[in-house]
């Protein structure tokens, strides 16, 4: 599975808002956890790089998306299927699903 095709971009070229792609072991992370859902957007997930399924989360703040992965919301269980993953890796994680948005 390729990241970011369906959107037209190559999985390298998606970067966060940080401005540097995941690195690669965090994108391992994100395909054996997070893809699971924000591929498809399973159970109202929103989908990797959808500004319209991220927009109005990005408005909500960082700490509160983070404290959403962590703690679980709605049907996202707490840290996402990802129990490997660290607070810096959930951060990355998140900006490299919304890039794309402004």
């Amino acid at each position: 599975m390729s990241v970011g095709c369906e959107h037209g971009e190559p999985e390298a070229a998606v970067k966060t808002a940080a401005g540097s792609a995941p690195r690669p072991e965090q994108m391992l992370l994100w395909t054996n956890s997070c893809a699971l859902c924000h591929v498809t957007g399973v159970g109202g997930a929103p989908i990797v790089g959808n500004h319209d399924d991220w927009a109005d989360r990005l408005e909500q703040g960082n700490e509160l998306l983070l404290e959403h992965t962590l703690e679980g919301y709605n049907n996202m269980p707490p840290l996402g299927y990802c129990m490997a993953c660290e607070k810096d890796d959930f951060t990355a994680l998140i900006e490299f699903m919304a890039a794309g948005t402004p």
